[in-house]
């Protein structure tokens, strides 16, 4: 009676889904997934999740990243949109375009973007809508 439910609750636990793309594999093509990424071989394309992305060593992502949160040790060219965390380990390169909510870069990694911080978004707006306002007044 008890093993009953314990096995569905373990069943129902273990469904959440995480997309592996295993080192020697090369993928192309655009990519949605509510689940999370791990990916220690070569994307090209856009990758849209609403999971975690983690690029391993090998890892390489050419093209577009939206998502919550990444963690990289692998390479990245191209656009990088994260209302989360970006997290770089020393052996991470990245390139490109980078708008994030938050960023941890370890001594090391090669970070070498335009990047933009989404609360520096809102301050340099307000700034933007300040000084236009200071200047109609004295106009």
């Amino acid at each position: 009676m008890f093993s009953d439910n314990k096995k569905g609750k373990q069943m129902t636990e273990g469904t959440s889904s995480q997309n592996i793309i295993a080192q020697g594999t090369k993928m192309v093509g655009d990519f949605n997934s509510d689940g999370d990424f791990r990916i220690d071989g070569t994307i090209e394309g856009n990758i849209k999740t609403s999971g975690k992305v983690v690029v391993g060593k090998a890892g390489l992502i050419k093209g577009t990243l939206q998502g919550t949160d990444a963690y990289f040790e692998g390479k990245f060219s191209g656009k990088l949109a994260l209302s989360g965390t970006l997290t770089l380990k020393s052996s991470a390169h990245i390139e490109g375009e980078v708008v994030v909510g938050k960023l941890s870069v370890e001594p090391g990694a090669t970070f070498n973007v335009t990047c933009v911080m989404k609360g520096a978004v809102k301050e340099i707006n307000n700034a933007g809508q300040q000084r236009k306002s200071e200047n109609e007044r004295t106009a």
